[in-house]
């Protein structure tokens, strides 16, 4: 890898284990514009007593209240689905018709990242799920590219806030902490998981081109141009070194 050093991060404790239990989910009617709501109501498992009738645990939790939380979760989800609806503007400036969404493209850096080589130090679960995240607040921001003129700065702003917005939206928590912690980390660019999902960000982008190139008979050098030189590892390097190989060969095939 191109940096060697291994940053100090917060970790997100495990969630304690409890006994065994089942959940049913009591759907309650909403109309539209209303927030959806589901009643959680759990079943717990019981050791018997000695009559061979379950006996209720001392002090065990009340097993219903659960809709606020549920109902978080979902709005969440369902803001999420622009994810998989708005398309990456890049492509659509191009007049790629059919474009990849923003989540078409986080999906495939996380395969990335599943399937992606060991590195000494490297914690692959990690960069899991800062490629599931990293984009997230385009959600409510949009695919800002550099065509749109919008400061470094002032992007990142943006997102910062539209991230916030969606964790108070998620209902705070362990998980949204974990969100906010693992996007600022890419944004940072400060650990080694950031610097490879950067790279995979790139990759991912060039290897798109490719495919359009060859899909719709184009010519998108800019994207090639653009990540030139500015992969960080070893893996971002091989990688696009070798989609770079395919696209000249058959720019050579085409012209023979």
């Amino acid at each position: 890898m191109a940096i060697s050093y291994s940053p100090v991060r917060c970790r997100v404790p495990s969630p304690h284990r409890t006994f065994a239990s089942a959940s049913i989910l009591a759907p309650t009617v909403f109309f539209r514009d209303a927030a959806p709501s589901l009643r959680l109501v759990s079943v717990r498992s019981q050791a018997p007593g000695s009559d061979g009738v379950a006996q209720p645990k001392k002090h065990a939790r009340a097993s219903v209240g659960f809709s606020a939380s549920s109902s978080s979760v979902i709005d969440f989800l369902t803001l999420c689905h622009r994810l998989k609806t708005t398309k990456r503007k890049g492509w659509v400036n191009h007049g790629i018709k059919g474009a990849e969404s923003i989540a078409d493209h986080m999906y495939r850096m996380a395969l990335m990242a599943l399937i992606a080589g060991d590195v000494p130090g490297l914690n692959r679960e990690r960069c899991i799920k800062i490629a599931l995240v990293h984009d997230i607040a385009e959600a409510i921001v949009g695919d800002i590219t550099p065509s749109d003129g919008v400061p470094k700065a002032e992007k990142s702003r943006r997102e910062q806030e539209a991230l916030n917005k969606m964790c108070e939206l998620l209902g705070g928590g362990m998980r949204a902490e974990e969100i906010k912690e693992l996007w600022a980390e890419y944004e940072n660019n400060c650990s080694l998981e950031a610097n490879l999902v950067k790279d995979f960000d790139k990759v991912e982008m060039i290897l798109q081109a490719l495919e359009y190139e060859i899909e719709h008979g184009k010519v998108l050098d800019e994207f090639f141009l653009s990540t030139a030189g500015k992969f960080q590892t070893e893996i971002g390097k091989s990688w696009a070194a070798e989609i770079i190989s395919r696209r000249k060969s058959l720019s050579a095939k085409r012209l023979s």
